[in-house]
């Protein structure tokens, strides 16, 4: 277990961004950490390194680099994302308990996400025996994550040329109202079902289960403030009733439409 303590100080480290603003912890902070997790990863690992893990980190550097400059040029260009980013309530001033409690908080989450690999690797390395086959239907739905992230990215960046100030449906919203978040859950659900073939112990287990729900959990309240927030601009709008009564919020297919009662959610 002492080798989770490396992954943790570094996701520590890198996160530390969020002293700058507090919101950089769960935003900025949290896209370097994964890219920083998935190059400790390898480099801890490297002799016991397989391709479809390989793969998996890959692609989960490539995501955190991703969302951490989409992030920052967004917070640079966009004026409406800034006016959100910066609203009072972000800005007033944490105590430093809460500060620390956050940084905390966020660092073990992004280690647990990351653990399944983590797991995966060391188990190998312990000459446990691994099943790989696992580790390719991971590596393979974490792809297709980034992928459809990042195609509803681009397809909402197209759209809001043509009409900044009507929501989307058109493309992967035309399936679910929130793909990207959608993409994000598929690709950490590709990761999690690594731990399947690794050979986990039940603290193993329960490392990568946490991580797993939380960035879930992440997920669906990040959904439920979208929802509000476009019940508030769109929601007098009969389209666009007819639009969320019939497309999946954040599932295609599973007929979860609203939850924006679940204060439970709240973030």
């Amino acid at each position: 277990m002492s080798y989770l303590l490396i992954f943790l100080l570094i996701s520590f480290i890198v996160s530390s961004v969020g002293w700058y603003y507090f919101i950089y912890f769960f935003s900025i902070g949290y896209g370097l950490s994964i890219s920083a997790l998935s190059v400790a990863t390898a480099a801890m690992f490297w002799s016991e390194m397989s391709l479809p893990v390989a793969i998996l980190c890959c692609v989960l550097f490539v995501y955190g680099i991703r969302l951490a400059l989409y992030l920052f040029i967004r917070e640079r260009k966009s004026a409406s994302y800034k006016k959100i980013l910066y609203q009072p309530e972000n800005t007033t001033h944490k105590p430093m308990f809460v500060m620390f409690m956050i940084w905390i908080s966020c660092a073990l989450l992004y280690v647990g996400q990351m653990s399944p690999a983590i797991f995966y690797l060391n188990n190998l390395k312990e000459n446990m025996a691994v099943n790989e086959v696992w580790a390719w239907i991971g590596a393979v739905l974490a792809t297709m994550g980034v992928a459809i992230e990042m195609i509803a990215d681009a397809q909402k960046s197209a759209a809001k040329k043509v009409n900044a100030h009507r929501y989307v449906d058109t493309g992967l919203y035309r399936i679910v109202r929130c793909p990207n978040y959608f993409g994000e859950v598929l690709m950490w659900t590709g990761s999690f079902v690594i731990c399947f073939g690794a050979c986990c112990s039940v603290w193993q287990w329960v490392v990568a289960s946490l991580g797993y729900i939380g960035i879930v959990y992440v997920m669906f309240s990040g959904a439920r403030r979208l929802e509000l927030r476009q019940t508030e601009v769109y929601g007098s709008m009969p389209e666009f009733q007819a639009y969320i009564k019939r497309t999946p919020l954040i599932l295609p297919f599973l007929p979860i439409y609203s939850v924006a009662r679940h204060t439970w959610l709240k973030g």
